[in-house]
């Protein structure tokens, strides 16, 4: 891990279904970020040594008992992202508080990227969802479907005859399987591909010069599949939560 002393540095945590993702920013460049199954007060510990982090903010999709934030709290100012958290963008949603802040700080991130431009944010992690921003600058809403690994494992455990699947990157995936395991790779990944690009196509026919953002854990495994031009980030959540802890 580099050393970084500097002022004015941020650090910003996601934590998902499955694991927790922490960034460090020194204004509005990344520094340093990293997956891990939990965040531990020793791990906090390290980055404080490593970096002159001055304030912190967290999205939390599960229980936040599970985060070291006392020991936070102690250090530095520590913002909870909620429905209550001033915004750059316009939160149009109907209900706000149902909102998963995941999705949301993934659209700052994509606006923060692409100000005043139509959005479509797809974050493939466990579920996928498909979130909108429009060029006035409006959170307007989304849709949330099984993420790729749930669908793998869902067509196991609800059949009693078919197999759990794994994807394998060096595997091309048929558009049509001429066995069993190569038609669950072919179902859940060419449809996958098919939803985004249909919500791509529909989206662009109503919010004209659209740009789609890939982002989440298997947003890597689809930016070389869907045909249409996107913008792959990885990071976008936690661009995001960053722009919202500074704005």
């Amino acid at each position: 891990m580099p050393r970084f002393r500097s002022k004015n540095m941020n650090l910003t945590i996601d934590q998902g279904n499955t694991s927790t993702k922490i960034a460090v920013f020194y204004n509005d460049d990344l520094q340093y970020v990293a997956r891990m199954e939990q965040l531990t007060a020793t791990a906090v510990e390290t980055l404080f040594q490593q970096f002159s982090i001055d304030k912190v903010i967290v999205s939390s999709v599960a229980d936040n008992k599970s985060l070291p934030l006392p020991y936070l709290s102690e250090r530095v100012p520590v913002t909870l992202l909620n429905a209550d958290t001033p915004l750059p963008i316009a939160n149009c949603y109907g209900t706000p508080r149902t909102l998963g802040m995941d999705r949301l700080a993934a659209c700052v991130g994509a606006n923060y990227l692409r100000r005043d431009s139509n959005l479509l944010v797809v974050d493939l992690g466990t579920c996928i969802t498909f979130d909108v921003v429009d060029s006035q600058n409006r959170y307007l809403g989304g849709n949330i479907s099984p993420g790729l690994q749930m669908r793998l494992q869902a067509l196991h455990q609800f059949t009693q005859a078919l197999p759990l699947v794994s994807l394998d990157e060096d595997n091309p995936v048929p558009v049509i399987g001429s066995n069993t395991l190569d038609a669950i790779r072919a179902g859940v990944v060419q449809a996958i591909v098919y939803e985004i690009e249909g919500y791509a196509k529909v989206l662009a026919s109503k919010y004209p010069n659209l740009s789609i953002f890939l982002t989440g854990g298997d947003s890597f495994y689809f930016e070389r599949r869907v045909k249409s031009a996107i913008f792959a980030n990885p990071n976008l959540l936690l661009i995001g939560l960053n722009r919202i802890l500074n704005f």
